[in-house]
């Protein structure tokens, strides 16, 4: 996936989310293998790894658009709610599926299904939730 290919996730079934932008001093920072310039452009895609095999996406961090000038930056950052499910889902959605839109969300929800469990402690009880991370993440 190349810095630009994550733009597709807008023509896509998954929830449209606007960028965030930051402008102030540098404080947003870049992978360490992105070199920092004192003046320039930053253009840092999706960040991601498989893990156990071809299919086990794991997010690593959000696309982003810097401007740096000195201390200061304007940055552009492409981050949705849910960005760890989002990320993975579309990852899995854009290599490993064909077909048509609605096919393609069908088998990702089949073959790399969002069942995320959360439990805890509040207040002293115990609880225990479960969702399916694409009725969040689907438009």
């Amino acid at each position: 996936m190349n810095k630009f290919t994550f733009l597709k996730v807008y023509n896509s079934p998954f929830k449209l989310f606007l960028p965030k932008l930051y402008i102030g001093r540098m404080t947003i920072g870049v992978p360490y293998f992105y070199s920092r310039k004192k003046v320039g452009f930053d253009f840092v895609g999706l960040g991601y790894k498989t893990k156990w095999s071809d299919t086990d996406y794991r997010f690593e961090y959000n696309p982003m658009w810097s401007f740096v000038f000195y201390k200061w930056q304007i940055a552009l950052i492409f981050a949705p709610i849910e960005c760890n499910y989002y990320w993975q889902a579309y990852l899995y959605y854009y290599y490993n599926t064909k077909g048509t839109k609605e096919e393609r969300i069908k088998e990702c929800k089949k073959e790399y299904p969002l069942k995320i469990t959360v439990s805890g402690t509040k207040d002293e009880e115990k609880y225990e939730y479960s969702y399916d991370a694409y009725d969040r993440i689907l438009k």
